[in-house]
């Protein structure tokens, strides 16, 4: 009876082992791969609890979430001959494990095949194109076209490229005082055209004022004499008539406007003889001349 009841033992013992060695959990942020005698007989990519069997299948494990991979710095050189040194880095999922399995093995391989068609891909594209382009104009652009050409080299490995950035994108050591010193004296060269057109246009614009202004001060004085000359024109008119009308009157009233030009300031000094026609209304209010 008892060697009966450790035959059960045993055999539940082993049914248990058994189970626990043929089952496998893939999680959400993974994928497997199920190897029979070391040959692919099964992709799983769903998570969840599966089944191999014990001893004869193993399973290996990939990354279903995006990796990232940092591509060695390598010194390019422009369409305009200019040089820089690019570091970059790829974004990239395992979208074909058995592809995956077959060409790379495990996921330590990668840099050594992807890391090369990153930098052939990023050598040939800003090798095309001239250094403002790669720093300044057109970096989106180049970059959506090293990811496309990566991408499709590195389909076949069953890998999918998501994206591809330069982190630093800087001139060799050794040109950079030369490169920013020409770069300063074109800026300084811009910026003295700038401003001598500046100086032309303000130039052009005082000449343009002050031709105005001069040709409104010429009109205003025209205008002034004509408005003067007919001022005077009116007046001697209405002297003429008044001395018409009263002779008398227009003598007494044109002394009186003299004397009063004569002494307003108040310390006037007037040499004259006492019988001078100038003072004949001192004398005579007729302005009679005296007798002698």
């Amino acid at each position: 009876m008892r060697s009966f009841l450790a035959f059960i033992f045993v055999l539940l013992l082993t049914g248990a082992a058994a189970l626990y060695a043929s089952a496998f959990i893939v999680h959400q942020n993974e994928q497997a791969l199920v190897l029979r005698f070391g040959e692919p007989v099964g992709v799983i990519t769903k998570p969840g609890l599966n089944w191999k069997v014990p001893v004869v299948d193993t399973v290996d494990i990939f990354e279903k979430r995006v990796l990232d991979l940092d591509a060695s710095p390598q010194e390019v050189t422009a369409l305009d001959q200019k040089r820089l040194v690019v570091d970059s880095f790829v974004r990239y999922r395992i979208t074909n494990p058995l592809e995956f399995y077959k060409t790379l093995r495990f996921e330590g391989a990668v840099p050594s095949r992807l890391g090369p068609i990153v930098e052939s891909a990023v050598r040939g594209i800003l090798g095309g194109v001239n250094f403002s382009d790669i720093v300044r104009d057109k970096r989106e652009e180049l970059m959506q076209r090293i990811a496309k050409q990566v991408n499709a080299q590195a389909a076949p490995l069953g890998i999918e490229v998501v994206d591809v950035r330069i982190k630093r994108a800087d001139l060799p050591e050794q040109n950079a005082t030369r490169v920013f010193e020409r770069m300063r004296a074109e800026r300084e060269r811009e910026a003295a055209e700038f401003r001598s057109q500046g100086t032309a246009e303000a130039n052009r614009i005082r000449a343009t004022a002050d031709r105005e202004v001069t040709v409104l001060k010429a009109d205003a004085t025209r205008k002034g004499e004509e408005l003067r000359g007919t001022g005077d024109a009116e007046r001697n008119r209405i002297f003429a008539e008044a001395y018409g009308r009263d002779t008398d009157f227009f003598g007494f009233y044109r002394s009186m406007q003299a004397y009063e030009q004569a002494i307003k300031a108040g310390d006037s000094k007037l040499i004259l003889s006492p019988d001078s026609p100038f003072f004949k209304y001192f004398n005579d209010p007729s302005g009679l001349a005296p007798k002698p």
